[in-house]
This record gives structure tokens, sequence and C-alpha cells, in this order.
């Protein structure tokens, strides 16, 4: 997946500011990082709740996995993105925001999803 079309995807969600966090670029809603990518490696990790992390590696395989230590324990997840379609990416960078975003924003994302 190409970088722009990431980017693209993550700022569409509600109050979504993009921002360098060390050598990646990381995506925040309410000052809470809830994305970071690396262009170099072409890997974008996310906070996922429990029950979004097992159902992503499940179905990414090899290229959706916890990071290998203690962030991996609390839901941060590695997404290999060049080897996964657009709406895999697309579903968890959502996923990703709803679990960081304030319950009641989230919540008027997803209604406004389903209308």
């Amino acid at each position: 997946m190409e970088a722009e079309l990431l980017r693209q995807i993550a700022i569409s969600l509600p109050q979504v500011i993009e921002a360098p966090h060390f050598n990646k670029t990381s995506f925040r809603v309410k000052k809470k990082i809830f994305a970071t990518y690396d262009s170099k490696t072409k890997q974008m990790c996310i906070k996922l709740n429990d029950v979004y992390q097992v159902v992503f590696v499940a179905i990414g395989k090899e290229s959706i996995y916890p990071v290998p230590n203690k962030w991996g324990k609390i839901g941060w997840t590695i997404i290999e993105t060049a080897e996964l379609h657009e709406e895999i990416i697309k579903d968890a960078l959502t996923c990703a925001y709803c679990t960081v975003a304030p319950t009641d924003l989230a919540a008027t994302f997803i209604k406004a999803e389903q209308e």
C-alpha cells in the first residue's frame, strides 16, 4: 500500500491529526496515538483492543502480529502494509481509531458509518 493512501485513510477519520513520532509518522485522536507508519520498513503499528488484535492476527497470518514485547501484550500490533489489501488496512486503522478515541467520538463515528 502506498504511504499516501494510508495517510488519506487515517486522516479521513474524525479529529485525527498527523504528527512526527521519532522517525515515523503518527496519527492521533485527542492527542493519543492510534497508529504510526514507518515508510522505510513499510510497517504500520496500531493500537488494538484484545478482541481486535486476535481477529486481525488471524486474518493477516504472517503480515499482522503483536509487537514482540510488553507493548504487544497491551494491543500494539504490527502490520506489514505491502502484503495486505487496502480494505484490511482500512478496517484495522478504523478499529485502532475506535480503540483509542473517546467512547462518545468512536460511537458517533460508528453510527455515521452505519447510516
